[in-house]
């Protein structure tokens, strides 16, 4: 055996490091990444088992950059806007029942079973007045950050689903 890399082992080195980028890019798209170790272990969980030091580098080639809002840093990548899924809570309105407003929470009621589903598109949103949701059957409960009034959150939410 000579000392000399094969063609192929070159190649498959290129495609890891590009299907490893696209992972993170699809992660940080999908939920909020507070840490470089909390992408390590979703990495890990798609079968990516990389360094501090390869991480970092693959997060400058990819630009992505971490950012400080009102529910803490993450990181998003460069030119996407960090409410991303804004658009798909539009397609939820058909979903969607009511939206009204307790002392602490925002109260959505949807359609029998459509609550997660919801629920999981408002996660995905990112949006920056949503600490976090909690969803039942047909409830979701969210959470707005310290700096948002529960009314101006529900008043986006009937909005953007045009209930109210």
């Amino acid at each position: 055996m000579s000392g000399i890399p094969h063609a192929d082992d070159s190649t498959r080195g290129v495609s890891d490091t590009a299907a490893r980028r696209e992972t993170i890019q699809a992660i940080i798209r999908q939920q909020r990444i507070g840490t470089q170790d909390d992408l390590r272990r979703e990495l890990k969980k798609r079968g990516f088992d990389v360094t501090q030091a390869t991480l970092s580098r693959d997060l400058a080639k990819i630009e992505a950059r971490r950012v400080t809002g009102s529910a803490g840093s993450f990181y998003e990548i460069a030119g996407a806007p960090i409410s991303a899924g804004e658009n798909e809570l539009e397609q939820a309105k058909d979903m969607v029942i009511s939206v009204g407003e307790s002392h602490a929470l925002v109260v959505v009621l949807t359609t029998t079973g459509a609550a997660s589903v919801v629920a999981s598109m408002l996660d995905r949103a990112r949006l920056p007045e949503v600490l976090g949701t909690i969803a039942g059957d047909d409830t979701i409960f969210l959470a707005p950050t310290k700096r948002v009034s529960i009314a101006t959150l529900a008043e986006k939410l009937r909005t953007t689903w045009k209930k109210g």
